[in-house]
């Protein structure tokens, strides 16, 4: 089952009795733990509704046993579950043991006020483990995956709604560049631009560029797409801008080196007729990055792209043996790219 599903189910009023919830987008998890409170139980009876568990500190059974006994003063309670061991692929531990089959036996038949929930900071669940594949026969696994490009512009621009607001597109994107794809720092990022917005107002790509900060590896994003540009100037300021927010240039050398390697491997990959989700999956990007470095990347062909990775990685070995100052070695680096292009 996919978050969307879940998250409207929630909105009908739907509560299943027990879910395992796993992957890599932590906010949309802990949103959706925290809409199930909501519903569970009223604000001044959560105290006594929500238990929390951790499966590397408690065995399997005393969570049960909580699991199985009746709540107190409240008609439901949710138990909120931390697992690296039943269900993800893990090494489970030596000091805890733990009954799988009473969990089976439970989610065969669960207590109607109880919601039960694992929550797995994992991709994906160990399919061979007989847990995993018991879950999946009740549709109660739940992937909290990263949002797709659409999916995540769709968000910002419905979180704002809910505030009254509007965002212009074009403020989105730009949100998108400057802040990244982390989805806790741009639903902070946004409710600051609301704010600032006032009543009914609209966000506007001249209140992003005033009030967001751009991020280091964000700017790495942007320094790619001036030396494909050949805008050289631009090139050079964002570099001097980055050297005054005290960056070292090691690390903005290293964050290049990822950037061009992750831009070799999408033309390829596009080669082979994979899709940007799928390349999302093979590399470890989230989908919005995929697309960003997929539309750098066709400024660059494959053979400059490896010149450039070997003349990265020949510079790094310069600097780091001291024939080389890195500020400097950099700087000519870049200076040497930006005028010869993308091609």
């Amino acid at each position: 089952m996919e978050a969307r599903q879940v998250f409207r189910e929630l909105r009908e009023g739907k509560i299943r009795p027990f879910y395992v919830a796993f992957g890599t987008e932590s906010y949309l998890m802990n949103d959706f733990a925290e809409r199930l409170t909501e519903q569970v139980a009223e604000p001044e009876h959560r105290d006594m509704a929500v238990v929390r568990f951790d499966t590397g500190e408690t065995p399997l059974d005393g969570i049960l046993d909580e699991a199985e006994t009746l709540p107190f003063l409240v008609e439901r309670k949710l138990i909120l579950v931390r697992d690296t061991v039943l269900f993800a692929s893990g090494k489970e531990s030596s000091k805890i043991e733990h009954r799988p089959e009473r969990l089976t036996a439970y989610m065969a038949q669960p207590m109607d006020s109880t919601v039960l929930v694992f929550m797995v900071p994992n991709e994906k669940l160990d399919e061979r483990k007989k847990l995993v594949k018991t879950v999946k026969q009740y549709d109660a696994a739940v992937n909290f995956a990263p949002l797709a490009a659409d999916e995540l512009v769709s968000w910002l621009a419905r979180r704002a709604e809910k505030q009254g607001r509007r965002i212009d597109p074009a403020a989105v994107e730009e949100l998108l560049r400057r802040a990244g794809t982390d989805m806790h720092v741009l639903a902070s990022e946004t409710d600051k631009l609301c704010l600032h917005a006032g009543a009914e107002g609209t966000v506007t790509v001249e209140a992003v560029h005033a009030l967001v900060p751009v991020a280091a590896e964000q700017n790495v994003f942007r320094l790619t797409e001036e030396l494909a540009a050949l805008r050289t100037e631009k090139v050079m300021t964002l570099y001097y801008d980055l050297l005054k927010q005290r960056e070292e240039p090691i690390k903005l050398m290293a964050l290049l080196v990822r950037q061009f390697r992750n831009m070799l491997y999408v033309k390829e990959l596009g080669g082979q007729g994979y899709s940007p989700q799928q390349m999302a999956g093979q590399l470890g990007l989230h989908p919005y990055a995929v697309k960003v470095t997929a539309d750098q990347a066709r400024k660059f062909t494959v053979d400059r792209l490896a010149r450039l990775l070997s003349e990265l990685a020949e510079l790094d070995f310069a600097m780091k043996t001291g024939q080389v100052e890195k500020t400097l070695g950099l700087e000519l680096f870049l200076l040497r790219t930006a005028s010869a292009g993308a091609g």
